[in-house]
C-alpha cells in the first residue's frame, strides 16, 4: 500500500491537486504543513480517500501541529518540525517519534529532501512541492508498506 507525503506547498493549490491525481491508486495523503488550507480544498474532491495534517509556521487552522497516525498497521508520527529545530537537528523529532512507538518520522520545514534510517526509524522530509531550497526540482515522497517492509522515495515535480 502506497502513501503519499507533501509539504510545503505554501498556497500552491495547482501543485497539491497534480500530486493527488497523479496518484489515483493511493488513498493515503499526508501534508505536513505550510499549504493546510490548500490541502484541504484539494481533498474535498475526494471523499472515499483519507487526507492527514499537521500546521506548519506558516499556517492557521484546525488541524494539529503533530499527531500520531496509524496505516496499515504502522504508526507514523508526522510534525512540520518548526517546532522540533529540524534545522539544526532532528534529536527532538526522533524522540517525540520514538515515544509515541513510531516507526516512521516525517517532516517538512526545511524545504530540502530527506531519507535516512536511524534508532530504528524511517525518517522522511519530502522536501518542498513547490519552494525546493536544495537545489532540487520541487518533490513530494511515497512510503510503500507491505509484508516484506517499509520503502520510501522521493518523486520529482516537472
Amino acid at each position: 500500500m502506497r502513501v503519499i507525503v507533501l509539504s510545503d506547498t505554501h498556497g500552491n493549490l495547482a501543485v497539491i491537486e497534480k500530486i493527488i491525481a497523479s496518484n489515483p491508486i493511493s488513498d493515503h495523503f499526508v501534508f505536513l504543513g505550510d499549504g493546510v488550507n490548500e490541502f484541504e480544498i484539494a481533498s474535498y474532491k475526494y471523499p472515499n480517500k483519507h487526507f492527514y495534517s499537521v500546521l506548519g509556521n506558516c499556517d492557521k487552522g484546525d488541524a494539529p501541529e503533530e499527531q500520531v497516525i496509524e496505516i496499515f498497521g504502522t504508526k507514523i508520527y508526522m510534525a512540520h518540525g518548526h517546532l522540533l529545530g529540524v534545522r539544526d537537528s532532528l534529536d527532538q523529532l526522533i524522540n517525540n517519534a520514538k515515544s509515541a512507538r513510531a516507526e516512521i518520522a516525517l517532516f517538512g520545514h526545511t524545504h530540502e529532501r530527506l531519507y535516512k534510517q536511524e534508532r530504528g526509524l524511517y525518517i522522511l522530509n519530502p522536501g518542498s512541492a513547490s519552494q525546493p531550497e536544495d537545489d532540487l526540482p520541487p518533490s513530494y515522497a511515497f512510503i510503500d508498506i507491505n509484508i516484506t517492509g517499509i520503502g520510501c522515495a522521493h518523486v520529482d515535480l516537472m
